[in-house]
């Protein structure tokens, strides 16, 4: 046993933003906290990922829609300096100050260090300065340690040192000519804000035929034709076959697998993200030291004995998304408070009831994507007895309104036999704000014909609605 300084109510191994809101729900509950960040306080969502790519997404988004505007004229190419500067300013400059004295404010003791699980109830911290200080928690330990870029094994790849998400939504200077691995969410936007941005030559290598593949369709159409539009150099079923970097921060040369040779000065691979559970000690407690930590709907890891070790966002596998494991943080720092206390821990809130295949999803390229609940596809493999209705949103008179030439679609897939939505997807300039709508009637269940009386502004694309369910047969 450590010094009583080193006992803690609850030890948080992790303070991106899904640690921080278990930190902060379990401090709510009356506990001491201990959060343990080897990096950034903040995480890389704050940092790396959702804040400072929307920075960079939101000027080009921005530039496209003065485009649709008649009347509006963007003066010149955007400057790409002043939204390098302003992706600092959304990152604090690099700096997590402002977030260790939120976390100090819960209250939570800050660690800053590599944690590692050390048998039962006990972590172990890898301090920056090179010396260890164990951890004991009275109640729970929770793994809050996120997740890492997908790197393919592509003979050479690892070597020329790829940029993932980090470099590229901290870039410093934008390559002119820029590879893209993948055709996903992250692959999709970069591609879009760096190309915007300066990289003159950008090349998306795609395995499959279409982007986006988990999603409707028609998203991967539509965003394909606007990045072609920007200059962007789509090859479909295309593999990188081998990656050639002989001089570090030199040029590099693609090799794919239709023999083609692409030169660029940097190369991106966004393919998706591997559970961060590598060496945190889940082998001291008797788990697997890989793959997701699976638990229960209150977060708690199960084959764990004394019900201790609890599991929240990317590194359970239920969910790579960061509300979602904000969500689920939520849950489990009440979960743990009352528990600790004696008190019941059975509300309906201090469950993890949305499917995890359901939970609402952005694309904050231009077209702007989104969809909640399952596709036609999935529902259909599922069972349901279903009932599709898509609809042009340009067709829709607000939607006329806020952009000429507005292009755009929206689908509803419908559980027939209960007449509730299953599934939801738009797409389309600024479609984003119609994505609460969507999940709340996805999430409650709420009848169609309930759904009929929420009546839209007019002239708004909200109208969308009334349409999609007329079209429907209301």
């Amino acid at each position: 046993m450590g010094d009583e300084d080193d006992v803690f109510d609850v030890i948080v191994m992790g303070a991106g933003p899904v640690g921080l809101t278990a930190a902060r729900r379990a401090a709510r509950g009356g506990l001491s906290v201990a959060l343990v960040e080897e990096r950034l306080a903040g995480g890389e969502c704050q940092f790396y990922a959702c804040v400072p790519s929307k920075a960079l997404l939101r000027p080009v988004e921005l530039a496209a829609e003065v485009s649709r505007m008649p009347g509006l004229e963007l003066r010149g190419p955007i400057d790409t300096a002043a939204v390098l500067a302003r992706r600092d300013e959304t990152v604090f400059d690099f700096d997590d100050a402002v977030l260790v004295r939120l976390a100090e404010n819960y209250p939570a003791t800050l660690i800053r260090g590599r944690a590692r699980l050390a048998g039962p109830l006990r972590v172990e911290t890898a301090t920056r300065d090179g010396g260890r200080r164990s951890l004991r928690a009275r109640h729970a330990v929770v793994v809050a340690t996120g997740s890492d870029p997908a790197v393919p094994d592509v003979p050479g790849l690892r070597e020329a040192r790829p940029w993932s998400n980090r470099e590229a939504t901290s870039v410093r200077q934008v390559p002119e000519r820029l590879v893209v691995i993948g055709g996903g969410p992250v692959a999709c936007e970069m591609s879009q804000a760096l190309h915007a941005l300066g990289a003159r030559e950008t090349t998306m290598l795609v395995h499959g035929d279409r982007l986006l593949s988990r999603m409707e369709p028609f998203t991967g159409e539509l965003l394909a034709d606007s990045l072609r539009k920007s200059g962007i150099d789509l090859r479909f079923r295309r593999l990188a076959q081998r990656v050639e970097r002989p001089e570090p921060g030199g040029p590099v040369t693609v090799h794919t697998d239709d023999g083609q040779r692409i030169e660029a000065d940097e190369i991106l691979v966004g393919i998706g993200r591997d559970v961060a559970v590598r060496d945190i000690g889940l082998e001291t407690v008797g788990l697997q030291p890989h793959g997701p930590i699976k638990v229960d709907r209150s977060m708690r890891a199960t084959g764990v004995p004394g019900g201790w070790l609890y599991a929240v966002g990317d590194v359970n596998g239920r969910s790579l998304l960061t509300h979602m494991g904000k969500y689920q943080a939520r849950v489990c720092g009440d979960v743990i408070a009352a528990r600790a206390k004696g008190l019941p821990d059975n509300r309906p809130s201090m469950r993890d009831i949305v499917d995890p295949a359901s939970s609402p999803q952005i694309i904050f390229t231009d077209p702007q994507i989104w969809m909640v609940g399952c596709t036609e596809a999935r529902a259909r493999a599922e069972g349901y007895p279903v009932r599709v209705v898509e609809y042009d949103l340009g067709a829709i008179e607000g939607a006329y309104l806020q952009a000429e030439g507005y292009t755009g679609r929206a689908k509803i897939v419908v559980d027939e036999e209960r007449r509730v939505l299953l599934g939801v997807t738009f797409a389309g300039p600024a479609v984003v704000d119609h994505l609460q709508t969507a999940t709340l009637a996805v999430t409650a269940q709420v009848p169609l014909d309930q759904l009929w009386h929420v009546v839209p502004a007019f002239p708004t694309v909200s109208e969308i609605w009334v349409a999609l369910l007329e079209e429907y047969g209301l």
